[in-house]
């Protein structure tokens, strides 16, 4: 198979429509050690933590699409990390909604928690 183009990806920053982007900027640095790198006007943020990044965005979804996330454990993104069990008993105590509690699995150790819009962040050692 031939690449049709040759670039060298600098960073990779998934994208959350979320409700309310002030409550959405304290959980992700507050809770998660996230930096705010850069805020546009009132609707858009950028976030960044040991060279990586997330975007946050004003913006509506279809109502139920995150309790069917939920339920059928969709992650929306995955965290490798370092020191998974201090991470987790720190996320307990900050009251983080717990969606799959640390467990290990053939790949590794694992959890799921959820933002304050749902979506599900995994967390893997």
């Amino acid at each position: 198979m031939t690449k049709s183009t040759d670039f060298k990806l600098k960073d990779l920053s998934p994208l959350f429509l979320v409700s309310d982007l002030e409550r959405s900027i304290e959980f992700y640095t507050r809770i998660l050690g996230f930096d705010l790198r850069f805020r546009y006007e009132d609707f858009y943020a950028g976030l960044g933590k040991d060279g990586f990044s997330i975007h946050l965005k004003l913006g509506q979804r279809t109502p139920g699409e995150r309790e069917k996330r939920k339920s059928n454990e969709d992650i929306d993104i995955t965290f490798s990390i370092e020191g998974i069990e201090k991470i987790y008993d720190d996320l307990i105590h900050h009251s983080v909604n717990i969606i799959q509690a640390l467990r290990v699995m053939p790949y590794g150790s694992e959890f799921y928690i959820s933002d304050p819009d749902g979506y599900i962040i995994a967390f893997l050692e």
